[in-house]
């Protein structure tokens, strides 16, 4: 696991300074190794963690004959195959590192390499001769990848810190990106949240030649194999692919744990490594004793069933919580406006200490329909035939009831439910997973605009059902908000996370199966739920889907309220230019008064505007027209 960064100089030398800022700024994502290659058209870096071959694989990585160069970040999990593959071929290698399998790969098929790796990759290769960059990012888009095109140069690094290093990038705030970002908590690529960078998109390629940049999506569309014909042929199939994921991934020569949740996705991670006959399991999680959504009794049965070594860190009020969501927007580059950010950097923060890999449970949401937002689509698809009038009437009702301080209360989620049948059914999906709908955003933000975020559900797929909003969470909400906050998070303690249910396998076999397997009735996740109905403690298929967050709601009206408000202060919030003040007093006195739970909405513009002074964001000179404003949310549907 590593950090990559690099800047083309053919029209204009490179300050002096910035590869050693640049290569500085990603000290925690490699605190191992830190290499650099120069020449007189490029210059490459890159910081690693040694997981795989800790005696070599330093990078760059250079051909034999000095002609390609290859800076890596990730891990390629079918690197051994590859590798006898090339072998075979006549390749010569003189490591254990999947970064020269990357090399000789990409020798004998070009750019078209990429779609034969297995695993998480941020991948850039000058070619010399060709005088060409080279960036790739893996398909699900586990690591990240950004991208500045600038007068004719090509500046990239795993996180911004890397082109914020090079001074001439300005550093404007992208009004598009930040529209998208309040409506859906997080900035879906290729938007940023800085103005003339980018996201280069899962799956994707790009090219960089003599200033000219092309980019293409690499994954190759096969011929799909047959859907499963029975909910026992699926499970089947899916048993035998989630045995080669996690004994693939866990093959590290550093120590390697699991995040544990206590829930269906994490155990049947566990589950999976135990049969592998690994010495003694380390497990980790977090708890919140006390409170309503705790999982604490549930992790403690699984670990001990399995015989897992554990360690857990309960998450309270003593924490130090300020601390900690300061020093995430340092390292988060973009603002997470997922508030399960801040458990994963404590969670992270205390696995380190032991191990230097962790298995994850992320993909299976979005891959076999976990979330309760599926189930809403369907419900509120119904609930459309009911007059509108009568479900603003509904809401208004909803309105009545007392405000609770449960992470996710009844009364939040019919709430949201109601509102959200009040809009067209895409805005309706995203709204459930987001904060704001756009006729509340014109309440507050000055520069309002529903066009940036059209344009990204323009992308949803056409096809009815369920499908089309699991491709959607897919390629945004998994790739921009869940992968990216785990990335973040357990890269600033120098902690690699793999994502077993995302091996490419497991995702075409998903694709393949009916909508009937993955939501079944209101049963969610149904054919995993099948498979380990037999492999797992009853008490975790008993338990309901509780999700890794914060009490947002409770923290801020306590704990975390003087930091609220000394953030979103008066003159915090005009300085920026963005926000009208008067309407941003109204949602605090909102939720500090009990009057609506809008710790989510507040989450996202405190951390937001931590982020602009952290990293001197501002409007820039062409400032945008401001939106108009329209009669108050409130008037036409209900509370927030």
């Amino acid at each position: 696991m590593c950090g990559i960064l690099g800047y083309t100089h053919v029209r204009k030398r490179l300050p002096r300074g910035v590869m050693d800022a640049a290569l500085a700024s990603l000290t925690h994502r490699g605190p191992d190794h830190q290499g650099r290659f120069t020449s007189e058209l490029v210059s490459l870096g890159a910081t690693r963690l040694r997981i795989v071959d800790l005696e070599s694989g330093d990078q760059p990585l250079i051909s034999p004959d000095g002609d390609v160069i290859v800076v890596f970040n990730g891990e390629i999990f079918n690197h051994h195959e590859l590798r006898l593959e090339l072998q075979a071929d006549g390749a010569v290698f003189e490591s254990r590192c999947d970064t020269e399998v990357i090399l000789h790969a990409f020798m004998k098929w070009g750019s078209e390499c990429f779609s034969h790796f297995r695993g998480m990759f941020g991948i850039a290769i000058w070619v010399q001769s060709e005088r060409r960059l080279i960036l790739a990012r893996d398909r699900m888009g586990i690591k990240p990848l950004y991208y500045a095109h600038h007068e004719g140069e090509l500046y990239f690094g795993s996180e911004l810190k890397c082109i914020f290093a090079q001074p001439e990038v300005p550093r404007n705030l992208c009004i598009d990106g930040l529209n998208c970002y309040l409506s859906l908590n997080y900035v879906p690529a290729p938007y940023t949240l800085v103005e003339g960078i980018r996201k280069l998109l899962p799956g994707h390629v790009m090219q960089w030649r003599n200033g000219n940049v092309s980019v293409r999506s690499y994954v190759r569309k096969e011929a799909a194999a047959p859907a499963p014909r029975s909910i026992a042929e699926a499970t089947e199939e899916l048993d035998d692919l989630l045995q080669k994921s996690v004994r693939e991934q866990l093959i590290s020569d550093v120590p390697v744990g699991i995040w544990l949740s206590g829930g269906l996705d994490s155990s049947t991670i566990l589950r999976y490594a135990a049969q592998t006959g690994t010495a003694q399991l380390r497990t980790f999680s977090i708890t919140f004793k006390g409170r309503s959504f705790d999982e604490s009794a549930s992790i403690a049965e699984t670990s001990r069933h399995y015989g897992s070594r554990h360690t857990e860190f309960d998450l309270d009020e003593t924490a130090d919580l300020e601390d900690a969501i300061g020093k995430m927007a340092y390292y988060s580059d973009e603002p997470s406006a997922d508030a399960g950010a801040l458990p994963a950097w404590f969670l992270a923060k205390m696995s380190s200490k032991d191990v230097t890999v962790v298995l994850t449970g992320e993909g299976a949401d979005e891959l076999f329909a976990g979330y309760l937002t599926y189930k809403a689509d369907r419900y509120s698809a119904a609930a459309r035939h009911i007059p509108a009038p009568l479900r603003r009437a509904a809401l208004r009702c909803a309105d009545l009831l007392p405000v609770s301080d449960d992470k996710i209360s009844f009364e939040y989620k019919l709430k949201r439910f109601l509102q959200g049948s009040l809009l067209s059914p895409e805005m309706a999906h995203i709204y459930w997973n987001g904060t704001f709908t756009e006729a509340e955003k014109r309440q507050f933000f000055r520069f309002a605009d529903a066009d940036p975020l059209a344009s990204v559900l323009e992308k949803m797929s056409a096809q009815p059902g369920l499908q089309r909003y699991l491709e959607f969470d897919q390629r945004y909400y998994l790739a921009d908000d869940i992968l990216y906050k785990v990335d973040r998070m357990s890269m600033a303690h120098s902690l690699e996370a793999r994502p077993p249910f995302l091996d490419p396998r497991i995702v075409d076999f998903s694709a393949r199966l009916p909508e009937k397997f993955k939501l079944s009735g209101s049963q969610s996740k149904y054919v995993l739920r099948r498979l380990m109905q037999d492999k797992l403690p009853p008490h975790v298929l008993r338990r309901p889907k509780i999700g890794f967050d914060i009490p947002v709601h409770d923290w801020f009206r306590g704990v975390l309220r003087p930091m609220l408000l000394d953030t979103l202060s008066e003159d915090g919030v005009r300085a920026t230019g963005l926000f009208n003040w008067n309407a941003v007093q109204l949602l605090l006195n909102d939720h500090l008064e009990r009057k609506a739970n809008l710790g989510y909405h507040l989450w996202g513009l405190m951390v937001l505007l931590l982020w602009m002074k952290q990293w001197n964001i501002g409007l820039g000179s062409s400032e945008p027209a401001p939106s108009e404003a329209v009669p108050t949310v409130l008037d036409q549907v209900g509370s927030l």
